[in-house]
């Protein structure tokens, strides 16, 4: 069964959101883990740095829950995403590579082949998210670039859907076409580029899937 059917193993949005929260964790418990094998005065100084280091995530914690699920990490990692488009097109330009190369992929589907082609709908499964390649809105294939990162007018948006991941918001499942192992956005761009800046694998999508003659 090909990778992106459904049933692929991987890496789904709820899981990867889970493992970025537990990395903020992972240096006091290895400090702490040091401590307890040391002897003496250094694993006694190093065991209280481990505490140090464990109050001062816990307390940066309960502020971010207070505060609505991380807004300020939120528009960091937006405000990287979009440096990171800027510097690719910068790279373009000296290139001499035309403005759109890095657009998402468009499928226009009410012409070609795609308007007649079959259509069978093979409902909700688990889909990679890296077989999502491109979209059926051609204003959305321009808006944001082939890694899926956002555009900068969409800050809001994408900041507040961040958090609800963070919170363990259930999302509705993409809508997609299906085209042989690849897959083109019908709705859910957004889900996509959040998914994909906290390294989830899979998510859910009501697949359609356009059969060529």
């Amino acid at each position: 069964m090909p990778a992106t059917h459904a049933h692929r193993a991987g890496l789904p949005l709820r899981e990867a959101v889970r493992r970025r929260s537990l990395r903020p964790w992972l240096l006091p418990i290895a400090v702490l883990g040091v401590a307890l094998v040391l002897q003496g005065l250094g694993g006694v100084i190093l065991g209280f740095v481990g505490v140090l280091l464990l109050i001062d995530r816990g307390l940066d914690r309960g502020l971010r829950t207070l505060g609505g699920g991380s807004p300020i990490d939120a528009d960091r990692l937006f405000t990287k995403l979009t440096r990171e488009r800027s510097h690719a097109a910068r790279v373009r330009a000296r290139r001499h590579e035309p403005a759109d190369g890095n657009d998402l992929a468009y499928l226009a589907v009410d012409v070609g082949w795609a308007a007649t082609a079959q259509r069978r709908r093979l409902g909700v499964q688990s889909i990679a998210v890296d077989s999502v390649v491109g979209t059926v809105d051609r204003h959305k294939a321009a808006t944001f670039d082939r890694e899926f990162r956002p555009p900068p007018f969409s800050r809001g948006r994408w900041t507040l859907m961040w958090q609800a991941v963070q919170h363990g918001t259930t999302m509705p499942p993409l809508s997609v076409y299906r085209v042989g192992g690849e897959h083109y956005l019908r709705d859910g761009h957004h889900r996509v580029s959040v998914a994909r800046a906290v390294g989830a694998e899979v998510l859910e999508a009501e697949v359609t899937e356009l059969v060529r003659d």
